[in-house]
């Protein structure tokens, strides 16, 4: 089996909420998607996708996504879409970094891959646990108690765990405006409901403590990318009386190498845009299970097809670890794949079908941008 064609796709996926506010005031109404068709000589073929948050959240964008698949795309031809590793060597020797243009290509061969051997992605990434998954909400910075509404909104409809965004300038309300936003989405905490206070980098070590002394004792959470650079973050670890994960810090093996000899951390979000797709996400799963580190498996944001690729990813990782897993086709309007995860005891599981198990939406994805090979 040979690669023969390559597709590329890049529709506007509008956010569901509005308007998605995060820390330091930054802004999105809508997400640029890059989806990849990747096409073997017999026909057979696999879907991925790449999401960027932006082009504020990490170093990553839309269009370089598209420029650094068009840099990839044509040195893969011919090559077997099977060997995902050996597919991975081959765009690394193309292009060094810029792992988010990677995903997509790397997601579909493993599509490809289950499809070709008739097996979900799950069972080759080394198995599902079996082990219904909880999904987690992503709660955008706002009010306090409109916060705490929209985190009883994402609980009536059946989240488990939900990611509070934080990170208030001082002059929008500091670590005052903070805590109490946090206070407001634990008021109604039920058993077995996971929190993250999430500062995507906007607090340093002064006022991420500050925000921390104003918090009620007891109150269950874990704290997460609080500081935007190493530093920051291990002068925080030493103070800090809750649990730390990491998530734009840690994008490689070479970081979730030095989180684990730095102690910087309990965990981490692993993203698989972020990490650069499934291969290298299975990567950092086993370094985690071996560190004794949790995970929750999400991604950037994303459509129906970066959510299959998380259910998969997720359904993998011990249940002792893993917190929970994003339902990212939640926070965008556009169907881009029918995919219909096992709904089992109020949890999901991936469905029993080859590869990733969607059913792309041709016509949401609009014409082809770029396409290679026959």
């Amino acid at each position: 089996m040979k690669i023969a064609r390559i597709e590329l796709y890049m529709p506007h996926l509008p956010y569901s909420g509005g308007v998605y506010l995060l820390s330091g005031g930054r802004e999105y109404r809508g997400f640029d998607a890059a989806i990849v068709r990747v096409v073997a000589d017999d026909g057979t073929d696999g879907w991925g996708e790449s999401t960027p948050f932006g082009g504020t959240y990490i170093a990553a964008h839309a269009r370089g996504a598209k420029a650094g698949i068009e840099e990839i795309a044509p040195h893969l031809l011919g090559r077997d879409p099977r060997r995902t590793d050996r597919i991975y060597d081959a765009m690394d020797e193309v292009l060094v970094g810029h792992l988010h243009a990677k995903a997509a290509i790397d997601t579909a061969c493993w599509d490809l891959l289950g499809k070709s051997l008739g097996r979900p992605v799950c069972e080759l990434l080394g198995g599902s646990t079996g082990v219904p998954m909880g999904t987690i909400s992503s709660i955008y910075a706002g009010d306090p108690e409109d916060m705490r509404a929209r985190t009883a909104d994402h609980r009536a409809r059946g989240y488990m765990g939900h990611s509070i965004k934080i990170g208030a300038h001082d002059s929008e309300g500091g670590p005052a405006l903070d805590a109490e936003r946090i206070a407001a989405c634990l008021a109604d905490r039920r058993p077995g409901e996971y929190f993250i206070a999430d500062a995507n980098g906007g607090l340093i070590p002064e006022t991420a403590l500050r925000m921390l002394a104003m918090l009620k004792p007891g109150l269950d959470f874990v704290l997460e990318a609080p500081c935007a650079t190493w530093r920051e973050t291990l002068s925080l670890r030493r103070h800090c009386p809750v649990p730390i994960i990491l998530d734009e810090l840690v994008q490689d093996d070479e970081s979730l190498a030095r989180l684990i000899a730095d102690d910087a951390a309990d965990g981490i979000g692993l993203k698989i845009t972020k990490a650069g797709g499934l291969t290298p996400s299975r990567r950092q799963r086993d370094i985690c299970r071996a560190a004794g580190l949790t995970i929750s498996v999400q991604d950037t944001t994303g459509s129906d097809i970066a959510f299959a690729a998380i259910t998969h990813m997720g359904a993998t990782v011990p249940p002792r670890l893993l917190r929970c897993i994003l339902n990212s086709r939640d926070m965008v309007t556009l169907t881009t794949a029918d995919f219909q995860p096992q709904m089992r005891n109020g949890g999901i599981l991936p469905p029993d079908l080859p590869g990733l198990g969607i059913t792309v939406n041709r016509d949401a994805l609009g014409n082809a941008v770029g396409i290679w090979g026959d």
